[in-house]
């Protein structure tokens, strides 16, 4: 669908779940075009967001945190290792496991990262002032465990 169709179309014959996959992939084409200067993509900004928030995350749980297959999340993590943007170490406690932490380039690259998601957003959702941004967090934030709920029970 083009910019134009999109524009005409009376929005209550789009499903909410078009207009997000259309704003995802939209984000996403925004993000990688942003994030190739820091030298990643929006795949590994994930990533590097999530081990921000946990230290020493296993690669197990990153795949299961962000809906990856472990094998993605592993040569992902295997190119951010490569950049000096984590480290990997194996973990103690079960010593087939790797346990990935952020390097200081990383923490520095994720910043960045973030200040270019946060322009974005702002950019999207501050221009018409239609939704406060934390209201909408709140409400997208109930949708997603919402979602996951339903598929949890559907397993």
């Amino acid at each position: 669908m083009s910019f134009e169709e999109l524009k005409n179309m009376d929005c209550s014959s789009i499903p909410i779940s078009n207009l997000i996959a259309m704003i995802a992939r939209g984000q996403s084409i925004y993000m990688n075009s942003r994030l190739g200067d820091l030298g990643i993509n929006e795949t590994q900004m994930h990533f590097l967001f999530e081990i921000s928030h946990h230290d020493n995350l296993n690669q197990e749980r990153i795949a299961t945190r962000c809906n990856i297959n472990k094998g993605a999340v592993a040569r992902s993590i295997r190119k951010l290792e490569e950049k000096g943007f984590v480290a990997r170490t194996i973990d103690e406690n079960n010593r087939r496991q790797n346990m990935v932490s952020l390097t200081q380039k990383g923490e520095e690259t994720l910043s960045k990262a973030i200040k270019i998601l946060k322009e974005w957003e702002d950019e999207i959702i501050m221009e018409k002032g239609y939704v406060d941004k934390e209201l909408l967090q709140l409400v997208l934030k109930e949708i997603a465990i919402k979602t996951m709920e339903l598929n949890e029970k559907g397993e």
